[in-house]
């Protein structure tokens, strides 16, 4: 029970394959009390999971692109929990043109959709919550490594590098404040989001043929864990860090023949 009685926000559960879901599962069997995010017409998706949960929650309105939204968002956390002790950031998005080969084509508007909803949003969403921080917590952030350029990314993985940017960003700004922020990057999932990206399952089978530990492109529990580990105080003293949970795929090198 690593996070008994903390009170976590969870963004990006769309269905039950998301990350988000598996993440927020884990945490309530971990003891968390938990409060899920989404907006628009994926609402009513997002709701239809959270009733999934071993304990159905609530789910608020957020658009992190909307600043009505990010500045309700305090006030509704407030009158339900009073203080935060963690937040996952589980947001991402790239225009399909940004995206499977189109990378010389995109245009900037695509390019800024990209970073806007995928980087900068770590930042909004944190500048939200951290009044109701006083005594400090833990900011989990999901990432998908951007130190190399993957086939069909493209912008996306420009988008993911600016996260881990911002990130140590806010890892100095917020370390004084006792808030600690980190990224979990993790290999290829079958979620909803990743199947929308063109040519995933060539990345997938990259995965199932190099990385040391193998790899389960079906099988979410070991990112739900490390995630929760993370938001624990166990990890008290890692902020600015990129853990990769992906079979060890990232110590290998480049392509296996």
């Amino acid at each position: 029970m690593i996070l008994d009685g903390k009170r976590l926000l969870i963004t990006g559960v769309i269905t039950r394959d998301s990350i988000a879901f598996h993440a927020a599962e884990q945490a309530q069997h971990e003891g968390a009390e938990v409060l899920l995010t989404s907006f628009g017409r994926v609402r009513r998706m997002t709701e239809r999971a959270a009733a999934r949960l071993p304990t159905p929650v609530d789910v608020l309105e957020l658009d992190v692109n909307q600043e009505s939204d990010l500045a309700a968002l305090p006030e509704t956390l407030r009158e339900r929990w009073g203080t935060v002790d963690g937040v996952l950031h589980a947001i991402a998005f790239a225009p399909e043109d940004a995206l499977g080969g189109k990378f010389m084509t995109a245009p900037a508007d695509s390019a800024a959709q990209a970073f806007l909803t995928s980087a900068f949003s770590l930042k909004s969403l944190v500048a939200a919550i951290l009044p109701l921080m006083p005594r400090g917590g833990s900011v989990v952030g999901m990432d998908f490594d951007a130190a190399v350029a993957w086939p069909i990314y493209d912008w996306m993985g420009v988008a993911k590098a600016a996260l881990e940017s911002v990130s140590r960003y806010l890892a100095r700004d917020l370390g004084p404040s006792g808030v600690r922020v980190n990224l979990v990057s993790a290999g290829p999932l079958g979620t909803v989001a990743a199947r929308g990206i063109p040519g995933f399952e060539q990345l997938s089978r990259m995965w199932e043929r190099q990385a040391p530990l193998g790899w389960d492109v079906g099988d979410p529990a070991p990112v739900a864990r490390a995630i929760c580990w993370l938001l624990s105080d166990y990890g008290q003293a890692i902020s600015g860090e990129i853990v990769h949970v992906d079979g060890g795929f990232h110590a290998v090198g480049g392509p296996a023949d």
